[in-house]
C-alpha cells in the first residue's frame, strides 16, 4: 500500500479522499490509502480523515503520495517540496505558472526517482472522447473555440493558465500548435475578462481560442471547426460515464505508480503538458506585451 495525503480541502481535494477511500474494484487505485489532509484552515475530519501539519506529511516514512488540489498560484511551490521529499505527486492542472518552471519541477521527479503527473480529467469526459472520434482523419481548414463561463476567484492565474483545459483540446485535437497573437480585454468593475489567442497548426491552419468569464455567464464551450468535409458546430452529445472523472484519473496515476504506463506514454504526456504551458506562456506575454 502506498500511502497519501491531500493538500487542499476545496471540492477537488474532497472528491480524492473520497476516491480513495472507495477505489474502483480490481483498480490500481486500491493500493492507495489516505494518511491525511493538509488545509491552512482549521477543520474537524473530512470523511473519517484527519488533518495532519504540512511538515508531519513531508518527513513521515508512510506518506509516499501527495496529491496538490490547492488554487493555481501555490500548485508549483506545494509540488516542489513534496517532490524534495521524495514523494510522488499527483496536482490539477496547470502545475505551474511558467513553462520554465514545469521543467524544472519534471527534472527534479526524474532526479529524485518519483512520479509526476497533472491531472487532465477535460481528456476524460465523455463528450471530448466523442469530439476526438468525430475530428478523426478530418482535415482542418479554420477553427474557433469559444469558452465561457463565470467570474473565477484570485489565485487561478492569467486566463491562458486557468483555462489550460481548452488549450490541451485543441492540442489533443489537432496536434502542435504556435501563437501567432493574442489580446485580453478586461473591465474590473464588472468582473468581465475575454482573452483571444490566434493559433496555427503545423500546417498553418488557423485556430482561435477564446475565454470570455463574467459573472452570471454560462459555463459552455462553443465551437466552429470547418473541415474539408464540412462543418463541424456543436460538440456532439455523449451518454454519461459510468466512472467518474476524477476517479478515471486516480486509475490512470495509480497505474503510474505500479509501472503499469509504458514511458513512450509517459514521454508522450510530458511533451503535450509542456508544449501546452509553454503556449500559455506566449499567450499571456503577448496581451500582457
Amino acid at each position: 500500500m502506498l500511502g497519501a495525503v491531500v493538500i487542499g480541502i476545496g471540492t477537488a481535494g474532497c472528491v480524492r479522499i473520497r476516491d480513495m477511500l472507495v477505489p474502483l474494484r480490481g483498480s490500481p487505485a486500491e493500493k492507495l490509502a489516505v494518511k491525511g489532509f493538509i488545509s491552512r484552515r482549521s477543520l474537524e475530519p473530512q470523511q473519517g480523515v484527519s488533518r495532519i501539519s504540512l511538515e508531519e506529511a513531508l518527513g513521515r516514512d508512510d506518506v509516499h503520495v501527495a496529491f496538490i488540489c490547492t488554487e493555481n498560484m501555490s500548485h508549483e511551490d506545494n509540488v516542489r517540496m513534496f517532490l524534495q521529499a521524495q514523494k510522488h505527486v499527483c496536482v490539477e492542472y496547470p502545475m505551474t505558472m511558467s513553462y520554465k518552471a514545469a521543467v524544472e519541477l519534471w527534472n527534479l521527479a526524474e532526479e529524485k526517482g518519483v512520479i509526476l503527473h497533472e491531472e487532465h480529467i477535460e481528456l476524460l469526459t465523455e463528450e471530448y472522447k466523442e469530439l476526438k472520434r468525430e475530428v478523426e482523419g478530418k482535415t482542418l481548414q479554420e477553427g474557433t473555440l469559444h469558452f465561457t463561463g463565470g467570474a473565477l476567484k484570485p489565485g487561478f492565474g492569467f486566463p491562458s493558465f486557468s483555462g489550460i483545459a481548452r488549450l490541451t483540446w485543441l492540442v489533443e485535437l489537432f496536434g502542435e500548435l504556435s501563437v501567432s497573437a493574442a489580446t485580453l480585454e478586461e473591465d474590473p468593475a464588472n468582473s468581465y475578462s475575454k482573452m483571444t489567442a490566434k493559433l496555427l497548426t503545423s500546417d498553418n491552419r488557423s485556430l482561435t481560442w477564446i475565454e470570455e468569464r463574467q459573472p452570471g455567464l454560462p459555463r459552455a464551450k462553443n465551437i466552429n471547426f470547418q473541415f474539408d468535409s464540412g462543418p463541424l458546430t456543436q460538440i456532439p452529445p455523449a451518454p454519461r460515464g459510468t466512472v467518474g472523472l476524477f476517479m478515471q484519473d486516480l486509475i490512470h496515476f495509480s497505474a503510474k505508480l505500479a509501472g503499469q504506463v509504458s514511458p513512450e506514454e509517459l514521454q508522450r504526456e510530458r511533451v503535450r503538458v509542456l508544449h501546452c504551458l509553454e503556449l500559455a506562456g506566449k499567450i499571456q506575454e503577448l496581451c500582457q506585451g
